[in-house]
């Protein structure tokens, strides 16, 4: 049976609909398959409008194209499909290390040997060593823009469906078509699409391993969920920004309170844990010995390279204005004092799950944890953000249009931080379009409609006959305080998406709009990281008895 909270705040529960995004363009276009006695047909065509605006968005630029000599992400990608066709294993980790020499873990190696694999069976030329490097082609960038929308097809989406689908059942009372529309909600966000199909990455591997690892969770198949998340730490290593909840969660199910103790269960994730670890491993080993894991782990926490290298919209690179970290501190007192100050942050949420281990807090959890290792932790890239918002945008399940106004709100101010990246790529105009599209789809965009548009304009049956304007400013919290701070953040960045494209910076601040950009987006995602312990901490005592 489904279980439903009794609010207990109404800073949480202000407003909870009877039908999620019930007023949006999504909701008309999905909804009449509600009465099927089968959802899949509503799933499906949701999937292939992910894949379709996938595809729209893979047309465009890519990191690194035509700027050589190092080009970008998108070449760093085909070089390791290169380097894992043409050399023995032994080599992998050690190969011309000054030219995206592989820095991942070993999963991401075995995933471009595959696909490297089968590109040499369509086009050789593509992957001949060393001769193809900054090779760029259409049919090149076509093949590697399917790779990733099959990656993610195979692993993340599959995966946001069935959350979806039982959190619908089992906490929120949501039917079928409820689930598949909240999944679109999710799976139409823009930051992942533009980075894995625009910039070109493979984030989506690891987030999908990430959340079957949660699903495994929410099954209480632990020995499962063990593995689905080293595999996704072994994909990326950003994954470790879920570490301390997964291990605090499964510590807390395995031995808390003493008197439960399960040493059974605990022996089992050890084992689930060790063994694929030493099955991803194992190659690296018998090839060249215990030296190729210290050059992996090299390889893959590189603090050499500083607390940060590029403007990132985290605590340190924003008081960096202030605070020349660099001159002040040497790069090991730096990684010592951003350990302590990242231990610090995730504190709460760790001692919470510990102490509640309740499977409707696990998106809460893993939302603050890695929003405090993004903001307070060494080597933070402004690709990091796509880490805390996947367990972020996984509160859209949720009834209350007031933590979905949350959502939306910070998902919003995720896509612009990535801003300055996105303009290098030369992805303005995907950029732009996903933005509009994304809000537009979930019904942000229905207080333009409604409020500036004569009615014979209004797009939707829903939105154009049924809703008062009253019911469309679900964009803005209702509560005065955070209303007023998604109002000035979306105005700040407004303002400055509109000085950059009107002004050039001048030459004594060369980098006044990114550090604009940055401060804004991280004085947002400081609240946010805040508004989120804050709802973990409340909701810790509600009484739901856990499915």
């Amino acid at each position: 049976m489904p279980h439903k909270r009794t609010p207990s705040s109404n800073l949480l529960y202000a407003r909870i609909p009877g039908i999620s995004f019930e007023n949006s363009p999504v909701f008309d276009f999905l909804s009449p398959f509600g009465p099927a006695p089968n959802q899949w047909v509503a799933r499906y065509i949701i999937i292939i409008f992910a894949i379709l605006i996938r595809l729209a968005v893979g047309l465009g630029s890519y990191s690194g194209f035509n700027t050589p000599p190092m080009y970008g992400d998108f070449e760093a990608q085909r070089h390791w499909m290169e380097i894992t066709q043409h050399l023995s294993i032994d080599k992998w980790y050690f190969y011309d290390l000054q030219y995206w020499g592989l820095d991942y873990p070993p999963l991401t190696p075995f995933h471009s040997y595959f696909f490297g694999k089968l590109g040499s069976f369509i086009n050789p030329s593509w992957f001949a060593l060393d001769v193809s490097r900054g090779f760029e082609s259409v049919d090149l960038k076509s093949y590697m823009r399917a790779t990733a929308i099959l990656s993610e097809l195979l692993c993340f989406i599959p995966a946001v469906i069935w959350y979806c689908r039982w959190m619908g059942l089992n906490y929120f009372n949501q039917n079928a078509i409820e689930q598949t529309i909240i999944a679109s909600a999710i799976l139409f966000n823009p930051s992942l699409i533009i980075i894995d199909h625009g910039h070109f990455q493979y984030n989506s591997v690891m987030l999908g391993f990430a959340l079957l690892s949660i699903l495994n969770l929410l099954y209480d198949n632990f020995a499962l969920a063990a593995i689905f998340f080293v595999l996704s730490i072994s994909f990326k290593q950003m994954a470790l920004y879920y570490s301390p909840i997964m291990f605090f969660y499964m510590l807390s199910v395995s031995c808390w309170p003493l008197k439960n103790f399960n040493l059974l269960r605990l022996a089992t994730i050890s084992i689930a844990v060790l063994f694929t670890f030493a099955t991803l491993l194992l190659p690296f080993v018998l090839v060249d010995g215990m030296s190729q894991i210290g050059q992996i782990l090299f390889r893959v926490f590189p603090f050499s390279r500083g607390l940060f290298e590029d403007k990132v919209a985290n605590f340190w690179c924003t008081t960096n204005i202030l605070v020349k970290y660099k001159q002040l501190f040497t790069d090991k007192t730096l990684t010592r004092i951003s350990l302590v100050a990242t231990l610090i942050a995730i504190s709460p949420s760790c001692f919470i799950i510990f102490t509640h281990p309740k499977k409707v807090l696990l998106p809460w959890a893993f939302a603050a944890c890695s929003w405090a290792f993004y903001l307070f932790s060494f080597q933070v890239h402004e690709k990091s953000v796509l880490v805390p918002l996947m367990p972020t945008t996984l509160l859209l399940v949720e009834k209350d249009l007031d933590i979905i106004s949350m959502v939306c709100w910070i998902s919003n101010i995720a896509f612009f931080s990535m801003w300055p990246l996105l303009k290098r790529d030369g992805l303005a105009l995907e950029y732009f379009v996903l933005g509009i599209l994304s809000n537009w789809l979930i019904g942000n965009l229905n207080w333009i409609s409604k409020w500036l548009l004569p009615s014979f304009l209004i797009p939707g049956p829903t939105l154009s006959k049924k809703v008062p304007k009253r019911d469309t400013k679900t964009v803005v919290h209702t509560h005065w305080f955070w209303g007023s701070v998604t109002f000035v953040s979306y105005l700040g960045a407004t303002v400055i998406q509109f000085l950059e494209w009107l002004y050039v910076p001048p030459a004594k601040y060369p980098d006044l709009w990114v550090i604009l950009n940055t401060t804004l987006s991280f004085a947002c995602f400081g609240l946010f990281w805040l508004w989120i312990n804050y709802n973990l901490y409340i909701l810790r005592d509600f009484k739901i008895k856990d499915a």
